[in-house]
């Protein structure tokens, strides 16, 4: 006899813990069911281990640039080894508190290990027992993809499914790719004291950033001895003993990348095999399961949240997404329409992003209706005072409201949400100096050029002041 529930979610990641969490607050029968480890991609692949990395590695940068701030430079002794065991250490940690599967139980949610199968729009087939429910809700995620190269499968390759499975980090590296994931790796691994090389098909990196912030960062990169190879074709991959070399074109010049391991970061796909999606009648796109501004597939009862619906493929955004479907199961209606997602990649400055970058503002909105104001970071009191002013502030406007923010900074990750929040209320700009900043913070920046805008309209009615003469 099958098993009843009020909903089952399929996937126990970013969106499917959110979303068991919130539901179980709604006082409704909730099943998850997981094939692997709770956590998914975050915990174990992704933002987790990658940041706990990416700390090590910024650590052995301030040590050797220690005279910036006064104090005797060291170069430090680097044992990947224990880099790799403290990354594991802190995935432990997580998994067993905030993820533990027992956490979620003493919530009242039902969890169910092994390999699920949608059999109708309302069952969910599961090692030869049935679980049923009025709603479904999946959320298997996405996994790298790798790119057709010749010889790249015999040769081998790391992921970022695999590399954090390593005991240590290589000598050398090649990296396939110029989005986040590359790019992140690609600065720890070189301040680490890994020979590290980047080819990036596209001539920039961070395609979808605003330019000119992308364009500062690749610089900073190659300063710290990363070699970043733009437009780049790879053809093929041979080993030469302990060797495995990339070898492709450069701006129609051939060339030879060669390392002791190489690093594919060359997109995603999403994780709809084996689902049984298209039987349930489930319509599924190259990018996933298609669903409506609601989050709702072609059949009425089963939903999508994160990866595996091809919108936004980050941790934040599977997580918002795993909530409103929810929402819109139990409370129809009440989350629909568009919504706006900020980004960061976590180098160091960090690059945020929110809304539009300044080409696809001027693109929408026509060249003259657009304002752009900048800041470099060399203007900030706090930047200059931890010797961090490489980077810059960029918003843009469209008819005086903020239509997209970009910054490059130290936190930039935590000083964008102010300007996402400013996009998605269509606030004007000049509104947010009304709101008094704490000094000294890099967020001053932002209000000064929001008093930048504030001038600008108080220009208008200047003849209106009565001076004493």
């Amino acid at each position: 006899m099958a098993r009843r529930y009020d909903l089952i979610i399929v996937g126990m990641g970013s969106g499917g813990m959110v979303a068991a969490e919130f539901a179980s607050t709604l006082d409704i029968k909730v099943a998850v069911i997981e094939r692997g480890r709770v956590g998914g991609d975050c915990l174990w692949t992704g933002c987790v281990p990658s940041k706990a990395l990416l700390a090590s590695a910024k650590a052995a940068h301030t040590m050797r640039h220690a005279d910036r701030y006064g104090l005797t430079a060291v170069d430090p002794e680097i044992d990947t080894t224990r880099v790799w065991d403290r990354i594991k250490r802190i995935q432990q940690e997580i998994a067993s508190t905030d993820d533990d599967p027992e956490r979620y139980r003493q919530m009242g949610i039902d969890i169910v290990f092994g390999e699920a199968r949608l059999t109708g729009s309302e069952s969910v087939e599961l090692g030869g027992d049935t679980l049923e429910a009025k709603h479904i809700l999946v959320c298997t995620g996405s996994r790298p993809v790798a790119p057709p190269i010749d010889g790249l499968e015999e040769a081998g390759f790391l992921s970022s499914e695999t590399v954090f499975e390593l005991d240590r980090a290589p000598k050398s590296i090649v990296l396939i790719g110029g989005g986040p994931i590359a790019i992140e790796m690609a600065q720890a691994f070189a301040r680490l004291g890994v020979e590290t090389t980047v080819l990036e098909q596209a001539d920039c990196i961070l395609a979808r950033d605003e330019p000119e912030l992308a364009e500062r960062l690749a610089a900073k990169l190659r300063d710290e001895g990363v070699e970043l190879c733009l437009g780049v074709d790879v053809e093929r991959v041979t080993v030469e003993g302990s060797q495995k070399l990339v070898h492709g074109t450069q701006r129609d010049t051939g060339m030879t990348g060669p390392a002791e391991e190489i690093l594919v970061a060359a997109g995603r796909q999403p994780n709809v095999e084996g689902l049984g999606l298209e039987e349930a009648g489930v319509n599924v796109g190259p990018r996933g399961i298609e669903t409506d501004d609601r989050l709702r597939s072609s059949v009425d009862s089963i939903y999508g949240a994160g990866d595996v619906a091809g919108r936004y493929l980050f941790t934040h955004s599977a997580g918002y997404e795993g909530v409103r479907a929810v929402r819109n199961m139990f409370f129809p209606g009440s989350s629909k329409g568009p919504y706006a997602v900020p980004w960061c990649t976590f180098t160091d400055p960090e690059l945020a992003h929110a809304g539009m970058t300044v080409a696809e503002a001027e693109e929408e909105h026509g060249a003259d209706n657009v304002e752009v104001f900048r800041q470099d970071l060399t203007h900030s009191d706090r930047a200059r005072a931890e010797g961090a002013t490489e980077g810059a502030i960029v918003v843009v406007t469209a008819k005086k409201r903020v239509v997209g923010a970009h910054i490059l900074a130290p936190g930039a990750g935590e000083l964008i949400h102010e300007l996402a929040l400013a996009i998605q209320e269509k606030m004007r700009f000049s509104d947010i100096a009304s709101m008094i900043h704490v000094y000294p913070t890099l967020a001053t920046g932002v209000s000064q050029l929001a008093a930048e805008a504030a001038f600008e309209s108080a220009q208008k009615y200047k003849f209106l002041v009565r001076g004493s003469a």
